[in-house]
């Protein structure tokens, strides 16, 4: 075969590899990656697919970073990495380039990732001022998107000298990306539950610098307070709701064990909505519940068909079985206010039973997220609610997407479950 036809061939095998990969990244969750990142993604896919499918001069080489983007999809894929607030792009406010900023094992981090044949890689090259450069942006940028670690990712491997210099020049450490404990319970895609072991990187060489700031890591633990009473005191039932606090651990854990509710979450897990009434509401004369919701008609019937095609509360389990919820002092004092004013009888008593379930922290948020510019979307409120869940390394089960994706547009990356909003009926 000629040059040309090898050329053709090598081609339409990288295009190939773009077609397969463009599907892996469209049914990548939210909980991986922001939705503006999935964007920029796929962006640069296509102009990598317009790239290959101009017509090659003989003498002109097939070059490709597919096996670059696939390196950032697998990487992505890892069961400890989520919430990818940024991809490819430099930092915000700096010319500093980044592939990956993200949560890993809870924490704020970094990645720089290569797939450059380990034989061409040196450390007098491009490699060693590209590290001071992100280190220097990591250690003076504002507390807010400050990462308490950059990983280095060589997906094809890293030679023994280089690795030696790396370590050596910013103390860097070798790290197994299949070590113990480093996992969560499994990945949850779209599709089901994937077990940790399905995740590989084969040949692929780890390093982990930290990053030295405010400390990040929450020692402290769950305290146990007077409303987490025993659960043998509580009656749980056998309905949708009771089986959900049955799921909820009781009293004081280890962070990792935690999950966060804002008052949003709360209310979608005790609204009548959530617990049996959506047919009851949507069988109710128009009239009726226009005059009883007014302005939230509309919103209430969205809210009523949505439960009806797939009830909440069994995607809230998933998020809550085994962990210990928490929420902080200005949830509890707002779900009170709301629940005394909106809820119904039945509502009022859910929202008794769940207050019983779960443990009331002090408003304590964490020094990067209260260091966030106030905005209209994210409000002083705001930043105390989520920044306590970040203070425990807890995600937080939130249907306040706006308050999420001002998060992501501000180049932090934050853990958080994202859920359909419910309202109170009244009932």
């Amino acid at each position: 075969m000629d040059t040309a036809g090898i050329q053709r061939l090598e081609a339409a095998w990288a295009k190939q590899r773009c077609l397969s990969l463009q599907d892996r990244i469209q049914s990548l969750p939210s909980s991986k990656l922001s939705a503006p990142a999935k964007v920029t993604l796929l962006r640069l896919l296509h102009a990598e697919l317009r790239f290959l499918s101009r017509i090659l001069s003989p003498s002109t080489p097939v070059t490709s970073n597919v096996g670059y983007f696939e390196s950032i999809v697998t990487v992505l894929l890892h069961p400890a990495l989520c919430h990818a607030s940024r991809l490819c792009k430099p930092l915000p406010s700096s010319a500093t380039h980044v592939d990956i900023v993200c949560t890993f094992d809870r924490f704020p981090s970094w990645f720089l990732v290569s797939d450059s044949n380990p034989s061409r890689i040196s450390w007098s090259g491009g490699l060693r001022a590209r590290v001071e450069r992100v280190l220097h942006v990591a250690r003076s940028t504002m507390v807010a998107l400050k990462p308490s670690s950059l990983f280095l990712v060589f997906s094809r491997g890293l030679p023994d000298g280089v690795a030696s210099a790396i370590g050596f020049q910013f103390g860097a450490v070798e790290v197994s990306p299949h070590a113990n404990g480093v996992f969560f319970e499994g990945l949850e895609l779209e599709e089901g539950w994937v077990s940790v072991g399905s995740w590989e990187m084969k040949g692929s060489r780890w390093f982990e610098i930290k990053i030295p700031g405010d400390n990040l890591d929450c020692s402290e633990k769950i305290p146990i307070i007077a409303n987490a009473l025993n659960r043998e005191e509580v009656e749980c039932g056998n309905d949708p709701f009771g089986e959900l606090i049955s799921l909820l651990k009781q009293g004081g854990m280890e962070s990792v064990d935690v999950i966060n509710f804002d008052t949003t979450a709360l209310i979608a897990m005790v609204s009548g909505i959530s617990n049996g009434g959506a047919g009851r509401l949507l069988r109710a004369p128009e009239i009726e519940m226009i005059q009883r919701f007014k302005g939230n008609y509309k919103f209430v019937i969205a809210q009523v068909n949505s439960e009806l095609e797939k009830p909440i509360l069994s995607e809230i389990k998933t998020a809550v079985e085994g962990k210990n919820g928490i929420i902080c002092d200005t949830v509890y004092l707002e779900f009170k206010e709301l629940i005394c004013m909106c809820g119904g009888t039945f509502e009022k008593s859910r929202a008794d039973q769940l207050l019983k379930n779960i443990t009331v922290v002090p408003d304590k948020p964490s020094a990067r997220v209260a260091s966030l510019p106030s905005t209209r979307k994210i409000s002083t409120k705001n930043k105390v609610v989520f920044g306590t869940g970040d203070y425990w390394n807890a995600p937080t089960l939130t249907a306040n997407l706006g308050f999420v994706r001002a998060i992501y547009q501000a180049g932090m990356s934050l853990l958080t479950i994202e859920h359909r909003p419910r309202a109170l009926t009244g009932d």
